[in-house]
């Protein structure tokens, strides 16, 4: 009998065991809290990782730039709007690394050492998560639009679609004193990223933060040096069109079909 009973005994002790071990072994998913070091500093971001992740596959990631309201350095703040959020409301429609840098206070995304961390995190979390560096994308809203913009223009061919939203290439005061002649600065801007990346551009109608007019002259400048270029006004809308483009289904669709490998342009 006590045989008999240690033995039961035993066999509910590894059960015990090896469920725990296997709990143990589960991978972290969700909002995810990180730090990268970029010239001796450390700096927070976020990273989503759908619930089914494995790393058995290469994942497609997704480096997103958030708008000026969510500086900071709680790392955290820039989780709360844009992609974020629409994570949140929808995660079934993020099958994809995201990845979340923070920018710090009184600078910009396409400042040093802002870029050079946006990069930083996203090679970080590429190597971390089995990011697939052919389906990589970009995208940033109003300050993080520029982000975008500007990334994608120094590192040209990387990748494999990008969407600003509501942003430009001439800060909002320069951009309203621009002569709508002289498009110099947006053909520039388009010749450095140049016709090998899918392009979807989003911008409220009634922007009364960054003219659309920004928007419009870079799908303009696009178009113009061959690129592939979708672009989508939202009449009556104003400076918060991330809402309407993170919540659409087709554009992370559209977003996530894109590879590099796959992509068809000519010089």
């Amino acid at each position: 009998m006590k045989n008999r009973l240690h033995l039961r005994f035993a066999v509910l002790f590894f059960a015990l065991l090896a469920a725990t071990a296997a709990h143990a072994k589960k991978p972290e998913t969700g909002f995810l809290d990180r730090t990268v070091i970029v010239q001796g500093t450390s700096y927070k971001y976020e990273v989503f990782v759908p619930e089914n992740w494995s790393p058995k596959q290469k994942w497609p990631i997704i480096l997103f730039l958030h708008g000026a309201g969510e500086r900071g350095e709680d790392g955290l703040f820039q989780t709360q709007v844009g992609i974020g959020k629409a994570i949140r409301e929808h995660r079934d429609r993020f099958p994809a690394i995201v990845v979340l840098p923070q920018c710090h206070k009184n600078i910009w995304w396409a400042q040093t050492p802002m870029d050079d961390i946006a990069i930083a995190s996203l090679e970080a979390a590429t190597k971390e998560f089995h990011g697939d560096k052919n389906r990589t994308y970009l995208t940033g809203l109003s300050m993080g639009g520029y982000g975008a913009w500007y990334l994608a223009g120094k590192y040209p061919g990387r990748f494999a679609a990008i969407a600003p939203i509501c942003g430009g290439i001439l800060v909002p005061d320069m951009a309203r004193m621009q002569p709508a002649e002289d498009v110099t600065p947006y053909t520039e801007a388009a010749k450095k990223i140049g016709n090998k990346t899918p392009t979807w551009i989003f911008h409220g109608g009634d922007d009364p933060v960054v003219p659309v007019s920004e928007s419009q002259k870079m799908s303009a400048a696009m178009k113009a040096v061959g690129g592939d270029v979708q672009y989508t006004e939202y009449p009556g809308v104003g400076h918060d069109s991330w809402l309407k483009a993170y919540d659409d289904a087709e554009f992370i669709k559209w977003m996530l079909s894109k590879s590099l490998s796959g992509n068809a342009a000519t010089k």
